[in-house]
């Protein structure tokens, strides 16, 4: 006679999967949970973190999501609600979808200011590094009066960027600037230096040069700091030339710091609305435009065009982002870990 061991419940698909069904709740609960616990402990840091959040997000977040939907209307002056003194005007615009980026994108006026865009943000950027590690590998050493130099060279950086960009703009007048003044006065003719597309360009980009070298010369002076110096006592020991200290010892222990500062460096120049605004205005013509100051004047000149400006600037920033995930997959296929 066969011993009774309790009533056995069965479910379709056997014991194992039963133990599964019964299980799932649990795991859909065991998140709540862990969440609670993340909470009940970090309070402190979610507390303190989320004022920052909430200032992003205004201040950040919703223009950005203001000006993805309004690129994608026929937003101007003329149709969005508005309210003179007693009267209020609703808005009129409509949603036309993806019309504003094909137009654009179809126009070779965004190809072509795109062009000088890359160029100037190339030229600048490069001129920037190339200045700046020159600069810091000098100031690395110890020479007399180090601190009055370094001193000297981050004054650019210290100047508020319109003042300086009025400053050169003085200087590269055609009649009263210091600049033909030098030439007139070493036997060369002046310079139109504004009033020339190429003389124009070249001047901008002299002018951003002046202002980005300070900041690359600091961080590059603190990650030459951050080099061993026995590195390159033990490669002098071993007879290798200068050229050979900096191929295989500067540049690797420069490679994390320079990976940052030249994408920041790339965004901060492609995004440089002063320099060319308040130098040249975009001239003469319309030869020194780059994308931002090209979306400022459909936004702030003649009759205000929103939706358009808004698309350019998805554009711009469509641009920098996929910029920077090509910069970062780059760096990664280096071994770099950023």
């Amino acid at each position: 006679m066969a011993a009774s061991t309790g009533p056995v419940t069965e479910t379709a698909g056997g014991p194992d999967r039963a133990a599964g069904a019964g299980g799932a709740p649990a795991r859909r609960g065991a998140e709540p949970g862990r969440i609670r616990l993340a909470m009940a402990r970090h309070w402190y840091a979610w507390a303190m973190t989320a004022p920052v959040i909430v200032v992003v997000g205004v201040l950040v977040g919703w223009p950005l999501a203001r000006g993805v939907y309004l690129s994608l209307t026929d937003a101007t002056e003329a149709n969005v609600g508005r309210t003179i003194g007693v009267n209020v005007i609703p808005a009129t615009y409509q949603f036309v979808g993806l019309d504003n980026y094909l137009s654009i994108l179809s126009s070779g006026l965004f190809w072509e200011r795109l062009g000088w865009t890359v160029v100037w943000t190339a030229v600048c950027v490069g001129l920037h590094y190339g200045i700046g590690l020159a600069l810091a590998m000098m100031l690395h050493r110890k020479v007399r009066g180090r601190s009055v130099y370094r001193v000297l060279l981050i004054l650019p950086w210290a100047i508020p960027g319109f003042v300086s960009a009025f400053i050169w703009r003085y200087l590269f007048n055609s009649d009263f600037g210091v600049i033909n003044a030098m030439l007139k006065a070493a036997g060369f003719g002046a310079v139109g230096w504004l009033d020339d597309p190429f003389t124009a360009k070249i001047a901008v980009i002299a002018v951003n040069v002046w202002l980005g070298v300070p900041f690359m010369m600091v961080a590059l002076l603190g990650g030459l700091q951050s080099i061993p110096a026995e590195l390159y006592e033990a490669a002098e020991v071993d007879g290798a030339t200068p050229w050979q200290r900096f191929r295989h010892i500067t540049v690797p222990g420069l490679r994390s710091v320079s990976s940052t500062v030249v994408l920041l460096g790339t965004i901060w120049t492609f995004n440089m609305f002063p320099i060319i605004y308040l130098v040249t205005k975009g001239g003469p013509g319309n030869s020194t435009e780059i994308l931002v100051t090209y979306a400022f004047r459909e936004a702030f000149t003649g009759v205000r065009d929103y939706s358009g400006s808004a698309t350019w600037g998805v554009l711009i920033l469509a641009l920098l982002v996929v910029l920077a995930a090509i910069y970062r997959r780059a760096l990664r296929r280096q071994g770099e870990v950023w």
